[in-house]
């Protein structure tokens, strides 16, 4: 049975943002976030990947007509059907919650007790108020509490949530929120340092600026803590 992620509701969303009487344009460029999870429909996944990528094609073709590109064109004439592939079954693929890593938990029979972390974690996002993209390094660090995972499953949480439409604070948020139910534990930390192309490829077009999240519980709020972990990604 799929697991369904819920939003705010909207009057909530208003008291938090304060923008519920302003309309899309005259919100324009602001970095706002409406829900601690992804906001999806319930009937999100009624249609199946086939079906979604038909639709796709067809209106990101009249997208490309509109726009006076000449879909005759060798170059130009795969592009719609190559788009929808690449929302479906990649940069978006993290929608789907059957694509949700499967982790196994494992006895920590070396009886390490201090923290792993698993640093510059690459990955390739796309903002959810211009879908473009954003790319960053996460940081990683948990204390088990008895038990651990595979290391290449710190990265796939990873990838996993960051292939959606995301808001940086919210993907950071889930991304802990994930590592903390798996591993059994709230000694979880999680840094996020990203580029957002919607800064530096268009509006103010700066192309210098990064963006930092954090995530820090359990022992990880602990001053002594938290500066290792940090000593350790050299963030400080």
């Amino acid at each position: 049975m799929r697991q369904k992620e819920t939003s705010l509701n909207t009057q909530h969303i208003k008291e938090i943002t304060g923008l519920g009487h302003l309309t899309i344009d005259e919100i324009g460029d602001e970095h706002i976030g409406t829900s601690y999870d992804t906001p999806l429909r319930e009937d999100a996944f009624e249609m199946d990947d086939e079906l979604k990528m038909e639709l796709i094609e067809k209106h990101f073709r009249e997208i490309m007509n509109i726009l006076g590109l000449d879909l005759t064109d060798d170059s130009l004439k795969g592009t719609p059907r190559r788009v929808a592939k690449m929302y479906i079954k990649e940069i978006f693929s993290g929608l789907n919650p059957d694509n949700k890593p499967k982790v196994a938990l494992f006895d920590n029979k070396y009886r390490y007790n201090e923290m792993l972390v698993e640093k510059d974690i690459t990955f390739f996002s796309n903002c959810e108020h211009h879908f473009v993209p954003i790319i960053g390094k996460a940081h990683i660090a948990y204390i088990s509490s008895g038990k651990v995972i595979g290391l290449s499953k710190l990265n796939r949480v990873v990838q996993y949530f960051a292939k959606r439409p995301q808001v940086q604070e919210r993907l950071t948020v889930q991304i802990a929120n994930e590592l903390k139910e798996m591993l059994q534990t709230d000694d979880v930390a999680i840094l996020i340092d990203a580029k957002h192309l919607c800064v530096s490829s268009r509006g103010v077009e700066d192309i210098n600026s990064s963006t930092v999240t954090a995530h820090y519980s359990g022992k990880f709020q602990e001053d002594q803590t938290k500066n290792e972990f940090l000593k350790y990604i050299e963030l400080k």
